[in-house]
């Protein structure tokens, strides 16, 4: 079959499938693109040819439409992805940034860069970085240390090979990431004489990895000898779909179930053995439980220094941890007993290895009784002080009540992420969606609109500060151009209020972090005079202003009931605080300094660091 190199792509990646637990789909929903000399002739053409077989999605920014790849594949549970192409020079190397994110968070995403002229015919061509160590060497091997795989396609001989391996890292959970392959842009458009085989059809089954016996009873016997256990779910158990199995083992056994960022929603918020968010972004429940825990599951969580707070969480002297996880890495993590194995099936084993064993009603009635006491603050600060402007915790506390069950939060840096851990109530296993492994400014929009994408039966309620806004707002043209409704809440603080505050807890006195107009005495003026709300219209989006909680109300409502993307813009106090997660994060402070809250905040520190411990 005869074919240009950037057909013979297209084709297979139209025709690969993922499986599991019998369930089969298109591994590759699409294609992003914007295109450039370095991909129009090849990519383009190709996906044009090739129509519907695998649909193209135009985008405004080569970083958003990674990040919406990401997001795609998140909700999707890493079953199915989009591809991204773009052209040579700046359009891959605004890539670098969504392959970090994907790879971090182990989210696949297939980038297709465009790549200088294999055959060197007339160096430098326009974009060319002229790197005189090696004429082998162009920009896009920046992707190499943010990608799973990585290789440039010199030769259509190489292409099999290439999208087989690519094809395996992409569909193995313990591996996955960013995939680059780099493609010089006269390669793309080479015709060469391809075997059919490569375009049959291709079924990636993907694996559930079983425990190994002596590893299982070893786990098995350090949480029989428990007397304060704590579950600690991550990613995995969502990724993997193991939300009943563990609802059953904790129910079974009394264990209580505290979650990470991307474990949020693994138990329902409500659920008697839920205590919440864990770590640095906590809840007050599940960090008092973890302080006093003698034995830690962890699950399918990598351990950020988010959940251990910097490892100073886990504060028992003599604490031991069970780590069940898909990856061998994380499983190892903090000398646990390290149980490699898919979620689903490494919570199954180990709770038919527990036999009949529970832990005492004392601790269950403990648990309980924490997480009650939470939920009661969380409920005062929904409530908030019913004042203008409202509190970030209030404008959190709406969008919660007025979502439905099956809705999806989206978010990813600033304030907000930390909020949302701690308050959000989360009522099903995909209705969470926040990125915190890169914690990307930028992500909200872009992630939100591969989130609805890949779930278009969902609501999608996207929350962004107007930080996050200034990064990165273009792809609301896109859901625009694709009629794809996101509720967007683009909450206005007038600057960095998650940076602010840890700057003034760190002596620097929330230096740089607002957005003022600069006077002789530096940035200190009024609020810039930036009209976020009118950029958002001007992008496409329908946009409707609320100034207090009332207000935001009635206008998250209208938002709901539009069939269009809803951008609704609303002033919040940024000084009013969240209730605090009783735990610590390591941000080293200055040793020395002529400020005294410079001097002040260094001694809390080394006080802090007293706590931080190595689990070996």
């Amino acid at each position: 079959m005869r074919l240009t190199v950037a057909q013979a792509l297209v084709r297979f990646l139209a025709v690969q499938y993922s499986e599991r637990d019998g369930v089969r789909r298109r591994f590759f929903a699409g294609c992003f693109g914007i295109f450039g000399h370095g991909n129009v002739a090849g990519m383009g053409q190709a996906l044009l040819e090739h129509g519907d077989g695998l649909p193209y999605f135009m985008a405004r920014n080569e970083q958003a439409m990674v990040h919406a790849a990401a997001g795609f594949a998140r909700m999707s549970d890493r079953l199915s992805t989009l591809a991204c192409t773009t052209s040579i020079g700046p359009g891959a190397t605004n890539m670098v940034t969504g392959a970090a994110l994907a790879t971090i968070n182990r989210l696949p995403v297939l980038l297709l860069p465009g790549d200088v002229f294999a055959t060197r015919p007339a160096n430098p061509v326009l974009q060319e970085l002229e790197d005189t160590r090696s004429y082998d060497v162009s920009v896009n091997d920046c992707f190499k240390p943010v990608s799973k795989f990585w290789d440039r396609i010199n030769r259509a001989e190489q292409l099999p090979g290439a999208l087989l391996a690519a094809m395996r890292v992409l569909t193995d959970p313990a591996e996955t990431g960013a995939v680059t392959l780099a493609l010089p842009q006269d390669v793309q458009a080479e015709a060469f004489e391809w075997p059919e085989e490569l375009f049959a059809e291709r079924v990636w089954r993907i694996a559930r990895p079983v425990p190994e016996p002596a590893a299982l009873e070893e786990a098995a016997a350090l949480v029989r000898a428990a007397e304060r256990p704590l579950i600690v779910a991550g990613g995995g158990v969502i990724y993997s779909g193991a939300t009943q199995e563990l609802r059953a083992l904790a129910e079974r056994t009394g264990v209580p179930v505290a979650e990470t960022q991307a474990g949020k929603g693994a138990l329902a918020w409500d659920h008697s053995c839920s205590v919440g968010a864990v770590g640095a972004t906590g809840t007050a429940a599940a960090n008092a439980l973890a302080r006093r825990a003698d034995v830690v599951v962890g699950i399918g969580t990598r351990y950020s220094d988010f959940t251990t707070a910097s490892h100073s969480l886990f504060a028992d002297p003599a604490v031991k941890f069970v780590n069940i996880n898909v990856a061998r890495p994380d499983a190892m993590k903090l000398g646990g007993v390290s149980v490699v194995a898919d979620a689903r099936e490494g919570i199954r084993a180990l709770d038919g290895a527990l036999g009949g064993w529970s832990v005492p009603e004392s601790y269950r009635d403990e648990a309980r009784e924490r997480a009650r006491r939470w939920n009661g603050v969380v409920d005062a600060a929904f409530a908030g002080r019913q004042g203008t402007p409202p509190a970030q915790t209030e404008v959190i506390g709406i969008v919660n009540a007025e979502s439905g069950p099956r809705d999806v939060v989206v978010c990813a840096a600033g304030s907000m992420p930390g909020d949302l851990h701690k308050l959000w109530r989360a009522r099903d296993p995909k209705g969470y969606h926040v990125e915190y492994g890169y914690s990307c400014m930028g992500y909200e929009i872009a992630g939100g609109l591969g989130v609805k994408m890949a779930a278009p039966d969902r609501e999608v309620f996207v929350m962004v500060g107007d930080g996050s806004y200034l990064m990165m707002a273009q792809e609301l043209t896109t859901a625009a151009a694709e009629g794809v409704k996101l509720v967007v809440v683009l909450v206005q603080n007038h600057g960095y209020a998650s940076i602010g505050n840890l700057s003034e807890s760190v002596g620097a006195q929330r230096f740089g972090t607002r957005h003022r107009l600069r006077t002789p005495t530096g940035l200190d003026g009024d609020p810039i005079p930036v009209d976020l709300a009118a950029n958002a219209a001007s992008l496409g989006a329908d946009v409707i202003r609320a100034d207090d909680a009332d207000g935001f109300r009635k206008a998250l409502r209208q938002a709901i009931a539009s069939p269009r993307t809803t951008v609704v813009h609303v002033e919040t106090d940024p000084l009013a605080a969240a209730p605090d997660s009783e735990a610590w994060w390591d941000v080293p402070v200055a040793e020395v300094s002529a400020l005294e809250q410079t001097r002040q905040a260094r001694a809390r520190y080394e006080d802090d660091k007293k706590a931080q411990r190595r689990y070996l």
